[in-house]
């Protein structure tokens, strides 16, 4: 006697979860964006780091620890909070507005770099460009990520990138770092898994 065939499985389908890079490949990507820096600045003469809060204060002092260890070089850094230049505010949960902190001796005149975790659209960029406006006159002002995802609405590129990670736009990227969540990883979720 045959046997029925299986019915289809009802159990609800799981996102998937990937993990790009892990502690140590996160190490590297920061050591290779360190060494990006120094050689397209000449030795990081002149140059601000400004961290875009949540991620990119912290990605922003590593930097210049390892620009520091390299070439004994202490790069000034900063934190520019975007929060009030934000485009979507309407249609997000209200965020506390947190402090901007130049480093002694501001960014009038010098190169600044922009460092953030993740670029996407490019809205977070555009929004550090009209903090930047109205807390000093930088020299010129480059951008420095973690990851681009791509799927870019303005026409904003980074100077500096650890990882390029195509995404389709049904998919996020989430980077977690020591100093805010207890670890350091890059994970990619999208997709569906039975």
């Amino acid at each position: 006697m045959a046997c029925p065939p299986a019915a289809p499985s009802s159990l609800p389908r799981q996102p998937s979860v990937k993990v790009i890079l892990a502690s140590a490949d996160v190490q590297r990507v920061v050591d290779r964006i360190a060494h990006q820096i120094l050689e397209k600045t000449q030795g990081a003469a002149d140059t601000v780091l400004l961290g875009i809060p949540t991620r990119g204060a912290p990605l922003a002092r590593r930097l210049a620890a390892r620009i520091s260890t390299f070439e004994d070089v202490d790069v000034p850094v900063g934190v520019l909070d975007i929060t009030l230049y934000r485009d979507d505010l309407r249609r997000h949960a209200t965020r506390a507005v947190g402090p901007t902190q130049l480093p002694p001796g501001g960014i009038d005149g010098k190169r600044v770099i922009l460092v953030d975790d993740v670029l996407f659209s490019g809205r977070t960029v555009r929004a550090a460009l009209d903090a930047l406006n109205d807390v000093g006159r930088p020299a010129s002002v480059q951008l420095a990520v973690l990851v681009d995802r791509g799927h870019r609405e303005l026409p904003i590129r980074a100077d500096y990138v650890g990882k390029n990670i195509p995404t389709a736009l049904t998919e996020s990227v989430k980077v977690t770092l020591a100093e805010t969540d207890g670890a350091d990883e890059v994970k990619l979720f999208g997709g569906t898994t039975s």
